[in-house]
């Protein structure tokens, strides 16, 4: 993995910070030698960074390589859940072994890349939220969300399910953090909200095949026009508010968080191959709801590398259909992922249950549970979706005790070569994805 990407994107990371901290260098100025890619986060991922200048390159690899392992080791272990014992350790290696050939995954490791660091955090708040320990949920959101912008999509997510406190803990957070930059790097702050943000060639191209969003499939057919744009944005927001209120009501945290990180791939004007990260609770939520076979499909599929067979020509329906097979996979996941059923129609389901099951006998008479006394809950984050929608029908405090459960973006990773005048077809690799970028 370190050859395949030569850890491009945390080279960009540590140049831009060590430029900035010793050399008096500013920011959004540093180039990565010989190629045109800088760094393009907000001003408070640069402060999160700040480490980075008191290490080598070769130690801040390592730090890093560490710090991605631990956080998948969390993002595991809130979509698993404990069950993961029960596969002993051989089960353990062939699941890490599934997991490096996930190309999303080992893009982001091989690029030095902090999508699996934000993913954590968003979790976190979400296995927060599931087992009833609120105060401090919308604190991951909110740190990522200042790190980089389309984790700000799971605020809205907080609004959907009316849990304001944790929404406002994460708005307060977002703002306290780019408040904070705003005041040890002025100028830095004032670039980047006001030509940065809005510069994607900064980013690179929008029809590079990388570019798995729905901005990336309007590039490669030659669509410019933002309206076009914005309105396929407005729909896949309709339908992601529809889906994820449904799976909040039905107290499916799980599948909540999954929605809408798969919009949040959607909608972001550039979603990098790697990105695709955040897909990994969809994989969790079907397999949870018994559709193993079409979990693993997809997960193949997503192994494939196959967008990379259209790099050079994205023209024609095999361009269409084959070089945007990521936009699809997530698309067709926003749309069809199982986001549970409805209080009523589980109530429907457990009166016929009733209705039909034999009486007790009287050798085994029924065994009434002392009063205060809950069973435990049992499995993994998404565990306990089935026990709390009556929780969320009387309302948050009740869905609380309950025990809920739980169910893109501006990088320096793509082509910023001109586009031709037709840009469906290109004759040259990206730099960033080679180990060696070809000079500016």
């Amino acid at each position: 993995m370190p050859l395949l990407r030569d850890w491009f994107d945390l080279r960009v990371y540590h140049g831009a910070v060590d430029s900035w901290v010793h050399h008096g260098g500013r920011l959004y100025d540093y180039r990565v030698p010989g190629t045109t890619y800088g760094f393009t986060y907000p001003p408070f991922a640069a402060l999160a960074m700040l480490p980075m200048s008191l290490l080598g390159l070769r130690a801040t690899i390592v730090v890093a390589l560490l710090l991605d392992l631990v956080a998948l080791a969390a993002v595991l272990r809130i979509l698993v859940g404990p069950g993961w014992r029960g596969h002993g350790w051989y089960g353990c290696v062939l699941g890490a072994c599934a997991l490096a050939l996930f190309e999303p995954l080992r893009d982001t490791f091989s690029f030095g890349q902090v999508n699996i660091l934000l993913l954590a955090l968003v979790l976190a708040d979400a296995w927060l939220l599931a087992n009833g320990r609120a105060r401090w949920a919308g604190v991951g959101i909110g740190i990522a969300a200042a790190v980089k912008l389309t984790p700000a999509l799971f605020i809205g997510l907080l609004l959907l399910a009316r849990r304001w406190r944790a929404a406002a803990v994460a708005s307060a957070v977002t703002a306290a953090a780019t408040a904070l930059a705003a005041r040890a790097a002025p100028d830095a702050s004032r670039f980047y909200w006001t030509e940065a943000l809005w510069d994607t060639n900064r980013v690179g191209r929008l029809d590079y095949v990388s570019n798995q969003s729905l901005q990336g499939i309007l590039a490669r057919l030659g669509v410019a026009d933002r309206p076009v744009w914005a309105v396929a944005v407005l729909l896949t927001l309709c339908v992601w508010a529809f889906r994820t209120r449904r799976a909040v009501v039905a107290g499916e945290w799980t599948t909540a968080f999954a929605l809408t990180a798969l919009t949040a791939c959607l909608v972001s004007p550039i979603t990098w191959v790697h990105h695709l990260v955040w897909l990994l609770p969809s994989f969790a939520v079907l397999v949870r709801t018994g559709h193993p076979r079409i979990a693993g499909a997809l997960y193949a599929v997503l192994c494939t590398s196959v967008v990379w067979l259209w790099f050079d020509d994205a023209s024609g329906v095999d361009g269409f259909l084959g070089g945007n097979t990521y936009t699809w996979i997530t698309l067709g996941l926003l749309l069809w992922l199982p986001a549970g059923q409805l209080p009523a129609e589980r109530a429907r389901l457990r009166r016929t249950a009733t209705a039909r099951a034999p009486a007790p006998s009287p050798a085994a008479p029924a065994i009434t549970p002392v009063a205060g006394h809950a069973a435990p809950p049992s499995g993994g984050f998404g565990a306990t979706a089935a026990g709390t929608a009556a929780g969320w029908a009387a309302g948050p405090a009740a869905g609380r005790a309950a025990g809920l459960t739980r169910g893109a973006s501006s990088e320096p990773t793509g082509s910023t070569r001109p586009s031709a005048s037709n840009p469906q077809s290109s004759s040259s690799r990206a730099s960033s994805y080679t180990a060696k970028p070809p000079p500016a």
